[in-house]
């Protein structure tokens, strides 16, 4: 970690309101004048898309576990390790985009589902901002996580995780209810094994959990909504948190552990603000002293 140039990782999954999270930490850089550098954690799968078919159709015909984008044979762990080391030493270091669909690429002239090439990240940026699967990650060649200051959780209770991959994947990508469901099978062994641990390393989580019957994801109609939820928001670090102003400030908040706050779903860009403004801050004037 350095506090010189400083990394900033959101892990998480699908379902969790990651357009929530994406517009709150916009909000916090904005508002902060902060000048962020920002990767996005598909930029570091291993295939394109065609190949990535190429290779799951493989693995499966050979008989042995199918990869996913879950684990660590579709994806770059060391190249985004290196990443993450070199920029807290220089500030800067090698990414790229993937691009995932035609308005993405046209500026590139390249199909959807490439990747732009890479390139060295210019200088005087305040910080590195990681959004993806796999920010605070470990394999038996990477330890992602030894190299983020501030590693922050946000992951739904895994019934609503499927929820939302299957209307997403039915919905605009035009699957099969059926083929999704192979897939969430495909990719178990790596969730449990390369996602969930990472939520472990946090120095918060923000949990979301519906309040409405989720209980078969696989015949759910809807995907619950942000005011049909609460979020539940873990510290690790808790004895230095003020729990007296967050309380104070999210209406309807409360206390289930002494390291546990809970808020109405509908809170949780407030909830993220609140939490996280001072400690990127924080994070932002150490590296300038």
């Amino acid at each position: 970690m350095s506090q010189k140039h400083p990394v900033i990782a959101v892990t998480g999954s699908s379902g969790a309101g990651t357009s929530t999270v994406k517009n709150s930490f916009e909000h916090i850089f904005r508002r902060e004048k902060l000048n962020v550098t920002v990767v996005e954690g598909d930029s570091f799968h291993r295939y394109d898309r065609e190949a990535m078919k190429n290779a799951v159709a493989d693995s499966e015909k050979s008989g042995g576990r199918a990869i996913s984008h879950f684990g660590p044979e579709a994806n770059e762990f060391e190249k985004l390790e290196a990443l993450f080391k070199e920029y807290g030493e220089t500030g800067s270091g090698m990414t790229r985009l993937y691009l995932h669909n035609e308005e993405e690429a046209a500026p590139y002239n390249q199909k959807p589902g490439t990747f732009t090439p890479w390139k060295s990240i210019g200088p005087g940026t305040d910080l590195l901002f990681y959004e993806g699967l796999h920010g605070g990650v470990t394999s038996d060649t990477a330890d992602v996580s030894k190299y983020v200051d501030l590693l922050v959780g946000v992951v739904p209770i895994v019934n609503l995780e499927w929820i939302q991959k299957i209307h997403r994947d039915t919905s605009a990508r035009g699957y099969s209810a059926e083929a999704v469901t192979q897939t969430i099978l495909r990719r178990m062994h790596d969730y449990v094994h390369y996602i969930t641990p990472q939520f472990s390393r946090t120095h918060i989580n923000f949990q979301r959990v519906p309040t409405v019957d989720t209980s078969n994801p696989f015949i759910a109609r809807e995907i619950p909504s942000l005011d049909e939820s609460m979020v539940v928001i873990r510290f690790r670090d808790y004895k230095n948190v003020d729990f007296p102003f967050l309380l104070n400030m999210i209406h309807d908040s409360f206390m289930s552990r002494p390291n546990t706050m809970v808020v109405p779903g509908g809170k949780m860009g407030l909830a993220i603000e609140l939490i996280l403004t001072p400690l990127i801050l924080d994070l932002a004037a150490k590296s300038k002293q």
